[in-house]
């Protein structure tokens, strides 16, 4: 049975300001679940209605089903609710390639962003600080599991673009065609706001544009999702190497 307590701080997670002050986010689905019980990740403590978990008991709490509606942020809860301990940064390694956000605002384009981060080997993710945080509920969902395998860092884009060396490509609808280019294998990928696209401040500081061609013959499209055009992006700096 789950106590009043534990009900209240797992309702308060959904905020990001008692995320910060307990330092903990929480996880659903067996399956993501079992991804980060996999990582460096530390669980703080496991809810679930189904035994199919190896955790000592003192970290396992079996609930019923109507518990876990009580606790759970998805309309149709799967079975287990985990909570995890937010981990410390990681130095940022500039001579790989590093994708940078730039005030990236939908939980879902960011989790599928670290999602695809993890499948093309980005091992640091840079996101600006007004990005939406990537311990929010929908994020850790989206990101099936990605999230314990990318080293995700919330810095200030201009202080990172004016410090580094590394070369730094920013995704433009005016940039030169990726198809044509000759790609590194250490950068800075930067992609910005699902809206606005990268902010002035910043789009001054990339060295080097960079765009997908559209091939319709009416080409009236206004822009490609930005978790669409980073898997397009991701998979060119890739292919070469």
């Amino acid at each position: 049975m789950i106590s009043k307590s534990q009900i209240k701080l797992i309702k308060s997670l959904n905020q990001k300001k008692f995320r910060f002050i307990h330092r903990l986010f929480f996880a659903e689905g067996v399956k993501t679940i079992n991804e980060l019980l996999l990582s460096n990740f530390k669980l703080n403590h496991l809810y679930s209605s189904t035994l199919d978990f190896n955790v000592s008991d003192d970290l396992l709490t079996i609930i019923s089903a109507n518990e876990l509606h009580k606790i759970s942020a998805l309309k149709n809860p799967n079975k287990a609710l985990a909570i995890f301990e937010m981990p410390k940064e990681q130095h940022l390694d500039f001579e790989r390639l590093i994708v940078a956000l730039d005030n990236i605002r939908d939980p879902g384009n960011l989790g599928t962003i670290i999602r695809l981060c993890d499948w093309f080997g980005v091992k640091d993710l840079i996101c600006s600080n007004e990005t939406v945080d990537c311990y929010n509920p929908k994020v850790v969902q989206a990101t099936m599991g990605s999230i314990a395998r990318v080293n995700i860092v919330y810095k200030d884009l201009k202080s990172i673009l004016k410090d580094q060396n590394s070369l730094s490509f920013g995704g433009f609808m005016d940039g030169e065609n990726i198809y044509e280019m000759d790609l590194p294998k250490k950068g800075i990928l930067v992609l910005g706001n699902e809206a606005n696209g990268i902010q002035h401040d910043v789009e001054s500081l990339i060295a080097t544009r960079v765009a997908i061609p559209r091939f319709g013959d009416v080409q009236e499209t206004e822009s490609l999702n930005v978790a669409n055009a980073a898997s397009i992006l991701l998979s060119e700096f890739r292919r070469r190497y």
